[in-house]
């Protein structure tokens, strides 16, 4: 079951410090929540931003140590990119959407279509531990619906969700929005088909991205820069806890893209 909220509580967590490889992510956010003063409650999200999520598993690579192959090699010359970025890119994706200069748009190994598969150069920088000779990158969480899951078990709080975010830009839009690319406890989508409008007609289309408008209202607080605001708490959503919600159910088939 799940209804609209007639209110909204969005809140960025304090203190959430620079994540390093092996940090504890479940005792990051429950000393946050204690720094906000905030106990969590039935029906409260947290959404994590898939970069703390991949420092934490170590999701790092340094650029210096790439080799890349020989298409690699021919895209980064049609695209004037670096051709260490685009192997990284290809390595991470499955097929290439679109092609233009500095950029390739792909789909994802995990199914949704992005911007150089969510691969990221800034604040990618690893600890002095792992210096090298660099410049680095940082990759997106390796399976995000697990490290939600895993989050969601560390909280000790089953009646609760978690949202991996991470920023996506869209093909007819301008600019990014925070989209859901890990979730547990949280249904992914909200499927209205079959329910009645105002004036009594049945819904025949509408499923609401519901994951997705969770990390967008997140995203607000969290910033994009050196904000620091890596965790964000959301209560106000009504809903019945699930086990078997998965960002995936929010990826449309390559069979439906129409703009493949």
């Amino acid at each position: 079951m799940i209804a609209c909220a007639e209110r909204l509580e969005v809140t960025a967590l304090p203190g959430v410090p620079i994540v390093q490889p092996g940090d504890d992510l479940g005792a990051i956010v429950r000393d946050a929540l204690a720094r906000a003063r905030i106990a969590l409650q039935a029906g409260d999200v947290i959404v994590i931003a898939s970069k703390v999520v991949s420092r934490a598993e170590g999701r790092f690579v340094d650029l210096s140590t790439v080799a890349p192959s020989s298409n690699a090699l021919a895209v980064a010359r049609e695209i004037d990119g670096d051709a260490r970025v685009v192997e990284l890119v290809l390595r991470e994706s499955t097929q290439i959407s679109r092609k233009a200069k500095g950029a390739l748009v792909v789909r994802h190994r995990l199914g949704f279509v992005t911007a150089n598969a969510g691969l990221d150069l800034s604040n990618a920088a690893p600890p002095a531990s792992m210096r090298g000779e660099g410049p680095w990158a940082i990759l997106l969480p390796e399976s995000p619906d697990a490290s939600a899951a895993r989050l969601r078990d560390a909280l000790g709080a089953a009646n609760i969700g978690v949202v991996v975010s991470d920023s996506h830009g869209r093909p007819f839009r301008v600019g990014t929005v925070g989209a859901a690319i890990g979730v547990a406890g949280v249904p992914a989508t909200w499927d209205q088909r079959g329910d009645t409008d105002i004036f009594g007609r049945v819904l025949e289309h509408t499923t609401t991205a519901l994951a997705d408008q969770i990390a967008a209202a997140a995203d607000l607080v969290a910033g994009q820069a050196a904000e620091r605001r890596g965790v964000v708490h959301v209560r106000g959503i009504s809903f019945s806890p699930t086990t078997a919600s998965s960002a995936r159910d929010l990826v449309r088939p390559p069979e439906g893209d129409l703009y493949a």
